[in-house]
C-alpha cells in the first residue's frame, strides 16, 4: 500500500512554523503568525490551548491548522428556550456546564481559516485534518470538535466536510463588513440609506454640540495611555451580553507592537481624559475594527460609538482602504451604519453518538434571531436581510 498523499504534524507554538509557511497560508487581511504570537504569549493559558496541524504533502508544508482547546460553559451556546433546564441540571452536576472542546479556528479571530499554500486540494487537506483532530481530540480528552465560525464563501468544500465526517452545522454570529464607496468620507455618506443617513447626521450634530474631542492615532501607545486603553475595554467588555474569551492588558502591550496595529483614541478636549478608542488592524485596503472602548459613564448624549465611527471611517479613507470589517456582536449600531451581515457557521461532532444526535436536533433550533436580540429586531423589520440558506 502507499502512503497517504497528506499527513499532519502538530506543534505547539507559531514560532514552531517557519515565516515563509505563515505568509503563504495567511497572507493579510488574514490573522497570521503575528495574532497568534500574542495570543500565546499573553498569559490565558488557563482559557485556551493552542497548537497547530501542519500539514505536509510528501513532507512538503502545505497547510497550516490553528486549533485551540476550551472548556466551554454550556450556557454560552444553548439556545434561549434550554437555559432554564440548563441551570437546573447545573445545581445537580456542576461539571456538566462546561464542555471541553478541540475547536479549529483562533478564539477572537472573526472567520474560521485553515491556511493552505495555493494550488493545494483544499478538500483533501481538510479531510487529512478532520482524521488528525479525531485522534487529537482523544488524547486531550475533548468529546467535542467545533470547525469555528468558517464563511460561507467556503462553505461547499466545508459541506461537503460535513457530510463526509457526520458532523452538524450550527449557526454563528454572522461577521460584519462595510465596503466604503468613492474615495472619501462624504462618498459613504451618500451611499447610505436616507434614514440612516439623516439619523448619523443627527446623532453627529448633537455629539458636536454637546462635547468637543480631539481625535488621536496612535501606534505602541506608552504605558500611561495603555493603562487608559485597557480600562475602557475592561468597562465595554463586562457590558457585554456574549463574552466567549478574556483578553489581558498583556495582550494589549503585545498586539500594539505590531505594525499593523493602530489605536483610533478620542479625548475629551477640555480634560484631555480618554473617552473612547478602537483598536484596528490595517492593510492594503482593509481595515480590521477589532476591539472597543467605550466610557459608559459619560451622557449618552455625546454619541461616543458614532463620534468614534466617523474619526476610525475618516483615518481609513486617509488610507486608501476599501472595506472595513467590524466582526460579531453588536449589531444595532453596526446596522446603522451600513454593514452587511457576513453568515457563518460552525461544524461539529461529539464523540458520543447520542449526545451528537442531542446536540444536532438542539444546533437546528438556532438561528440569527435566536443568537442576538438586536438582530431578531432587524430580521423582523427587514426579513430581505436573512439569507437565503439560512
Amino acid at each position: 500500500m502507499s502512503e497517504p498523499v497528506f499527513a499532519v504534524e502538530w506543534v505547539n507554538s507559531e514560532a514552531d512554523i517557519p515565516q515563509t509557511m505563515w505568509d503563504a497560508c495567511f497572507p493579510p487581511p488574514l490573522e497570521g503568525r503575528w495574532w497568534y504570537r500574542a495570543l500565546e504569549r499573553c498569559g490565558i493559558e488557563e482559557q485556551f490551548q493552542f497548537m497547530y496541524g501542519v500539514v505536509r504533502m510528501r513532507d512538503q508544508p502545505v497547510a497550516i491548522a490553528p486549533v485551540f482547546v476550551m472548556d466551554v460553559p454550556i450556557m454560552l451556546v444553548l439556545p434561549p428556550w434550554l437555559l432554564p433546564f440548563a441551570r437546573l441540571v447545573g445545581r445537580v452536576a456542576p461539571s456538566l456546564l462546561h464542555q471541553r472542546t478541540l475547536f479549529v479556528g483562533s478564539p477572537c479571530s472573526d472567520e474560521g481559516t485553515v491556511g493552505i499554500v495555493p494550488g493545494t486540494d483544499r478538500f483533501a487537506i481538510l479531510q487529512c485534518v478532520q482524521q488528525a483532530l479525531h485522534a487529537q481530540a482523544r488524547q486531550l480528552n475533548a468529546p467535542m470538535l467545533v470547525w469555528k465560525d468558517f464563511p460561507a464563501s467556503g462553505n461547499k468544500v466545508m459541506e461537503a466536510l460535513s457530510r463526509s465526517a457526520g458532523m452538524f452545522r450550527i449557526t454563528s454570529f454572522p461577521g460584519t463588513i462595510i465596503d466604503l464607496p468613492g474615495m472619501a468620507t462624504e462618498n459613504y455618506f451618500a451611499a447610505l440609506k436616507a434614514s440612516r443617513r439623516h439619523l448619523l447626521r443627527k446623532k453627529l450634530r448633537r455629539s458636536a454640540e454637546n462635547v468637543a474631542v480631539d481625535i488621536d492615532i496612535k501606534q505602541q501607545p506608552d504605558a500611561a495611555s495603555m493603562d487608559e486603553i485597557f480600562g475602557l475595554f475592561w468597562q465595554t467588555y463586562k457590558k457585554a451580553a456574549t463574552k466567549f474569551e478574556r483578553l489581558n492588558r498583556r495582550f494589549f502591550d503585545l498586539i500594539a507592537r505590531e505594525p499593523q496595529s493602530y489605536f483610533i483614541i478620542l479625548r475629551e478636549h477640555a480634560t484631555g481624559e480618554l473617552i473612547a478608542f478602537m483598536l484596528c488592524f490595517a492593510f492594503r485596503d482593509r481595515v480590521i475594527n477589532k476591539f472597543i472602548g467605550i466610557d459608559y459613564r459619560r451622557p449618552k448624549e455625546w454619541y461616543l460609538y458614532f463620534r468614534l465611527w466617523k474619526a476610525v471611517l475618516e483615518w481609513s479613507y486617509s488610507r486608501g482602504a476599501r472595506s472595513i470589517q467590524s466582526g460579531q456582536t453588536g449589531y444595532a449600531p453596526k446596522i446603522e451604519l451600513g454593514h452587511k451581515l457576513v453568515p457563518l457557521t460552525n461544524y461539529c461532532a461529539h464523540r458520543n453518538p447520542l449526545v451528537h444526535r442531542i446536540y444536532a436536533a438542539v444546533a437546528r433550533t438556532v438561528s440569527w434571531q435566536t443568537l442576538d436580540a438586536d438582530l431578531a429586531r432587524h430580521i423582523a423589520a427587514h426579513p430581505e436581510d436573512m439569507p437565503e440558506n439560512m
